[in-house]
């Protein structure tokens, strides 16, 4: 028997099943939103895009995409963990500040100075992996809710 918790999640066994079943999709969702950000910036490059900050300084490198692509998708599975947990309304929640964090993890590249073609590669390939992520664990956090 399942009991609710003050916060309105449920508490007991099926909880784990639950938080494994998300931290599943998200650890897919994951690995897609790896591959198109990869495959979204080996493109830009292909066309000349640069991929270099900082006037005469460094240019980063495709598995650069990847590595901090995975990091921050990682970081939004165990937000939307916590909020599967603690929160009465987990995909809201977890939409309304995804959708936030991704607005402002825009902002690096537009001081970034980097010249227009690189700037807009980077503000597009922050968008792939939003786009893979967000909708991927709101659905999964829904289905885990009712």
């Amino acid at each position: 028997m399942n009991s609710m918790n003050d916060t309105g999640g449920v508490a007991g066994p099926a909880s784990t099943h639950r938080l494994r079943g998300l931290v599943g999709t998200g650890f897919l969702a994951t690995l897609a939103a790896m591959v198109a950000t990869t495959l979204a910036a080996a493109l830009a490059q292909a066309v000349g895009v640069d991929f270099e900050v900082f006037d005469g300084g460094e240019t980063i490198p495709l598995a650069g995409f990847a590595v901090v692509t995975g990091f921050f998708s990682a970081v939004g599975i165990v937000i939307a963990v916590a909020l599967l947990r603690w929160s009465a309304r987990p995909a809201e929640r977890f939409v309304r500040t995804a959708v936030s964090l991704t607005a402002i993890s825009l902002v690096p590249p537009l001081v970034a100075g980097a010249n227009t073609a690189t700037t807009t590669a980077l503000l597009v390939l922050h968008l792939v992996p939003a786009t893979v992520m967000i909708p991927t664990l709101a659905r999964s956090l829904r289905a885990r809710t009712h």
